[in-house]
């Protein structure tokens, strides 16, 4: 046999005390069966702990050794138990969020900020992926939490919303519409388009080509590009026009044309998405304002 927690928990109780009648009330138990636990701990050891006589207690050397050995166990355990309930409930340990590109222009920054502020105990780790590749990387575990673009729906996962936004469309500067105050999606009928791909996400692609089905077709997709920023620097190069969403304006170049879109009420969603169950102060607050992140 090898001494227990409670062993030791025992042992400095009466250590501590020093009258075995004491340290049973501090242990709420009987005077008996903590004698009996202590005679059972110096049989493990090999050697008594206590002097005993029928008016004192006294530490033997070993016991003198042994209490400060035991004091530092149960210090760490009780360390290891405090650590453990706050790397569970995400208050220290490390935590991962896959984001899309287009999250920073629409404001992503603020609720990093405010976490790393109020949880400086925590590892934050930002990782820029589609969103398809973060909804599988959250229902696999590698990430706590995404900051995604129209998510399909999924059993396994919670979604709150971030941020709504319409679309607008983004032409080179010779394009014959390029001075115009708006645009209708019908007016690009007949343009390449360069657009996101579709792996990215399948809600996605389709809410972004609503404005031209809407319009009663669908567009010639010459090249597509694997960020909004892209997209745009190909379109000021001339490869075609895109529709995007209206964040798209902080990140293009100067010699294109970014332009409202009449004719649609098309809008595009930025999501938070954690998976159900997970009630960890980081996943439940990110990114709600006023709230514990």
């Amino acid at each position: 046999m090898e001494p227990e927690l409670r062993h030791l928990r025992y042992f400095v109780a009466v250590a501590e005390e020093l009258h075995f009648s004491r340290a049973a009330a501090r242990l709420r138990m009987a005077q008996p069966p903590l004698s009996q636990q202590i005679r059972q701990l110096e049989a493990m050891i090999g050697t008594p702990l206590f002097v005993r006589t029928s008016r004192s207690v006294a530490l033997t050397p070993a016991g003198e050794a042994y209490l400060e050995r035991c004091r530092r166990v149960l210090a760490t355990v009780a360390d290891d138990v405090h650590e453990a309930g706050r790397i569970g409930r995400g208050e220290q340990g490390r935590f991962d969020i896959g984001f899309v590109s287009s999250a920073i222009q629409l404001g992503l920054a603020a609720p990093i900020r405010r976490f790393r502020e109020r949880h400086p105990a925590v590892h934050l780790r930002l990782h820029e992926a589609y969103t398809a590749h973060i909804i599988d990387r959250l229902l696999t575990g590698e990430v706590d939490l995404g900051v995604v673009r129209d998510a399909e729906d999924h059993d396994e996962l919670v979604a709150t919303a971030f941020a709504v936004e319409s679309f607008v469309a983004v032409l080179p500067a010779e394009h014959p519409h390029a001075g115009d105050l708006a645009i209708n999606a019908a007016a690009l009928r007949h343009d390449p388009f360069v657009f996101f791909p579709r792996l990215a996400g399948e809600r996605a692609y389709q809410r972004n080509l609503r404005p031209c089905l809407e319009a009663g077709y669908t567009p010639r997709i010459v090249q597509d590009a694997s960020s909004w920023a892209t997209v745009a620097h190909l379109v000021a190069a001339g490869l075609g026009v895109t529709i995007a969403p209206a964040s798209v304006s902080a990140v293009v170049p100067a010699s294109v044309r970014v332009l409202p879109l009449t004719g649609t009420g098309a809008t595009t969603e930025l999501q938070i998405l954690r998976r159900r169950g997970d009630d960890r102060v980081t996943s439940t607050g990110f990114g709600t304002e006023g709230g514990p992140t």
